[in-house]
């Protein structure tokens, strides 16, 4: 606009179409985008007017394009606020009908389980109105108590809609099933024929299901004996606490999620074995928690963390710090769902 104004050309009158430029930005670019777009307007037309000497002439076009623009740039920021505030709070209604899907199929872990103490906690990422895949639950069986802490890959109600599969098999097999790679089989099951339904999902939703439909999880059983049993298909490593200092509890043979259970050849592995004696503590978490990143990139070191803790804090105290360092860490961004369980051995 600005070049065919001092060309030859100038005589087109663009000053019509300089006036509809903070309307266009209204549309997309918000207040601070109209308000540049109408400066840039104001700008263009007055250099136009200096360059062709036309002050004299045209002053009455002129300053109409003046007004013009003013008027249409009011409006526009009217405008571009009322959308963004109805977008907004639109989004939020969303979001909060989501969290609480979430919250009727997440409840809290009891305080006490036997020899253990425990707490969970359960974060939403502040982005976007789709909630994630986390799941987590506690159970106290007559096999010791029995925890699983999982991660549904995609979001939203789909992603939820595979949590509450997830968790109905595992709160049912946990109670009859003896073996905790039985208990694990029953879940992936059960996320399998969840898949196969016809409409289960929607022609939206299935590409996401199709190409992500897998699900990390981790199941761990304390019971009399001072160890905790671990199957892991996939999950990050629970880490427990011991005398100041913390290890991740690795799978001797690495499994993939479940979903993908095509790459498994044999038997299913296994339960792993570790040390987990009064006084230690156990955290099973999500990704959401380790891949957590500040202004930096860098992830929350979640070892050193623990270990900064004090150790007279209770369970959910300690999980409350744990929030506290991510928040300081992203400064609170948190760009993924967060869900975490701890147990302390008392005896």
């Amino acid at each position: 606009m600005l070049a065919i104004e001092l060309s030859p050309a100038h005589v087109l009158v663009t000053g019509p179409v300089l006036t509809t430029t903070p309307a266009l930005a209204a549309l997309t670019m918000g207040p601070v985008g109209t308000l540049s777009a109408a400066a840039l307007a104001v700008g263009v037309n007055a250099t136009s007017a200096t360059y062709n000497q036309s002050w004299g002439t045209q002053t009455q076009l002129i300053i109409g394009n003046f007004l013009g623009i003013i008027v249409v740039s009011v409006a526009g920021v009217i405008l571009s606020n009322a959308v963004r505030t109805r977008r907004q709070n639109e989004l939020d209604q969303v979001r909060r009908i989501a969290v609480a899907a979430q919250e009727v199929v997440l409840r809290p872990v009891p305080k006490q389980l036997g020899p253990l103490r425990a707490a969970s906690l359960c974060l939403a990422a502040g982005t976007g109105a789709q909630v994630g895949g986390d799941l987590y639950e506690a159970v106290q069986t007559r096999y010791g108590v029995r925890l699983i802490v999982g991660d549904v890959r995609g979001k939203g109600l789909s992603a939820i809609r595979a949590v509450a599969v997830a968790l109905g098999a595992f709160r049912e097999a946990v109670h009859y099933e003896d073996q905790l790679q039985q208990v694990m089989s029953h879940c992936e099951a059960a996320l399998r024929r969840e898949s196969a339904v016809p409409g289960t999902y929607s022609q939206a939703e299935l590409p996401e299901v199709l190409m992500e439909g897998f699900t990390t999880a981790l199941i761990a059983q304390v019971s009399d004996e001072q160890v905790v049993r671990l199957v892991n298909r996939g999950h990050p490593p629970p880490l427990v606490l011991h005398q100041g200092r913390v290890q991740a509890l690795m799978p001797a043979s690495p499994q993939p999620p479940l979903g993908l259970e095509d790459l498994v050849t044999g038997p299913p592995a296994k339960p792993d074995n570790y040390p987990f004696l009064p006084g230690d503590r156990l955290l099973l978490y999500t990704d959401g928690v380790i891949e957590a990143r500040n202004r930096d990139n860098d992830f929350l070191p979640l070892p050193e963390t623990m270990e900064q803790i004090p150790g007279s804090t209770s369970p959910q105290e300690f999980l409350e710090e744990l929030h506290k360092a991510l928040i300081r860490h992203t400064d609170g961004r948190l760009t993924d769902d967060v869900a975490m369980i701890l147990i302390d051995r008392l005896a």
